[in-house]
């Protein structure tokens, strides 16, 4: 039986491979939101930790698919490398984002706050969208259609900060990313593309919703088409954009006994360009202390340490040595103690994305001697520098360049 939201890469391999021969009907049947969602992949997870990849999922379907038949699925497989590039020229977003959800918590009256609660908890009194809020609590995902739908209830028909909206999201789904959360909540609340905001609309909610869903109408007639005016909120973020830091997509053997950091970021190091290094030992740092400070729920908490175990073991067995996973309250002091213990002359890592692991960057330059060694991946290294503004200017240079990848002439055309 193939898991629903597979945590492993085996798990994510086989949900691939069985879902590889849909591809060419998603484009049409990608927005239809029911209770199963067999029209979608439900790889977002195993893709946001990097048990697959991107370039794994797009290099296989342009192998067999011309990219004109199938480019709404590359398109959107694409699109986390996009929000990823975004951010990383643009940090300061995601540390503003941090800064508001406390800001937030701590000034908003009772009243907000308690509404806060009740419409996360699924009470808000419109059934549909108290629907989605518990298939978020009880499952860790909801369809895409769905979570624009939800945040553009939040923002534009409950009038509540996108903020805490996002925060909600990222303490409950197991495809959590700082990038393609914050960044789609932003362009629902009007803050990403500059005034164009995502309104619900009792229509489109008929039109690609399950009728089932809809049976309990209560609270439609707030959803009804031209009753939901956008709410633009003030955007408190810094979009100035920032070099890229010059990372290698390689690295040769360092001399000395080399350690391997491996993180929630990337956890398929056997494809990496830390492939072929001989590492004494590998270790990953895992941190309840981190995760309650996020609020994350118990089953992300859970996937977190799922994803990171499989990562780990599979790490051990590439590169044929030691394995060791911690629970700390700082990552920094972990892999101090670790590297330590191996009297480790480099550690290598792959960098760590915009995000709570980035954020520990800092830390462990300052613990450590010698700070660690971080290398970019080759198609991260393609992609981010062309998301310097909008999606659509990165999908012409991004389709371009799969186009000279994959030539019409070298597809077998299904």
């Amino acid at each position: 039986m193939i898991e629903p939201f597979p945590l492993t890469r085996d798990a994510a391999l086989l949900r691939w491979h069985e879902f590889m021969r849909r591809v060419p009907s998603y484009g049409a049947r990608r927005n239809f939101v029911g209770t199963t969602h067999d029209d979608v992949s439900r790889l977002s997870p195993a893709i946001r930790f990097g048990l697959i990849t991107p370039e794994e999922i797009v290099r296989e379907t342009l192998a067999v698919h011309d990219l004109r038949r199938v480019e709404k699925w590359v398109q959107e497989v694409c699109w986390r490398s996009y929000w990823k590039g975004w951010l990383e020229m643009r940090p300061q977003v995601w540390t503003s984002w941090r800064q508001r959800v406390r800001e937030l918590r701590e000034s908003l009256p009772n009243d907000v706050l308690t509404r806060v609660r009740e419409v996360s908890e699924g009470r808000s009194g419109v059934a549909i969208m108290d629907c989605f809020a518990k298939e978020l609590g009880e499952t860790g995902y909801l369809h895409n259609h769905a979570r624009m739908w939800w945040a553009s209830f939040w923002v534009h028909v409950e009038r509540l900060p996108w903020e805490l909206g996002a925060e909600f999201f990222f303490q409950h789904l197991l495809d959590a990313d700082p990038a393609s959360n914050t960044l789609s909540w932003r362009w629902v609340a009007g803050l990403q593309t500059a005034g164009k905001t995502y309104l619900v609309r009792r229509s489109n909610l008929e039109r690609y919703c399950d009728p089932f869903m809809l049976t309990d109408s209560t609270g439609m007639d707030r959803l009804e088409d031209g009753c939901v005016t956008p709410t633009i909120a003030a955007d408190h973020a810094d979009l100035t954009r920032h070099p890229l830091p010059e990372l290698p997509t390689a690295l040769s053997q360092p001399a000395g006994r080399v350690g391997i950091w491996i993180h929630a970021d990337d956890l398929c190091l056997e494809t990496s360009p830390l492939a072929k290094l001989h590492p004494v030992s590998i270790a990953a740092v895992t941190s309840d202390a981190t995760y309650a400070h996020y609020g994350l729920s118990e089953r992300r908490v859970r996937s977190i340490h799922t994803v990171i175990q499989d990562g780990l073991t599979r790490a051990g067995a590439h590169f044929q040595c030691p394995v060791t996973m911690t629970d700390s309250l700082s990552t920094a002091a972990a892999l101090q103690t670790w590297a330590e213990r191996e009297k480790l002359d480099t550690i290598v890592a792959m960098s760590p994305n915009i995000g709570p692991v980035a954020d520990a960057l800092p830390a462990i330059h300052r613990a450590l001697n010698v700070p660690p060694h971080l290398a970019r991946r080759p198609w991260d290294a393609q992609m981010f520098p062309a998301a310097k503004s909008g999606f659509f200017p990165f999908w012409e240079k991004t389709s371009r360049w799969l186009g000279q990848q994959f030539p019409t002439s070298q597809m077998t055309l299904l």
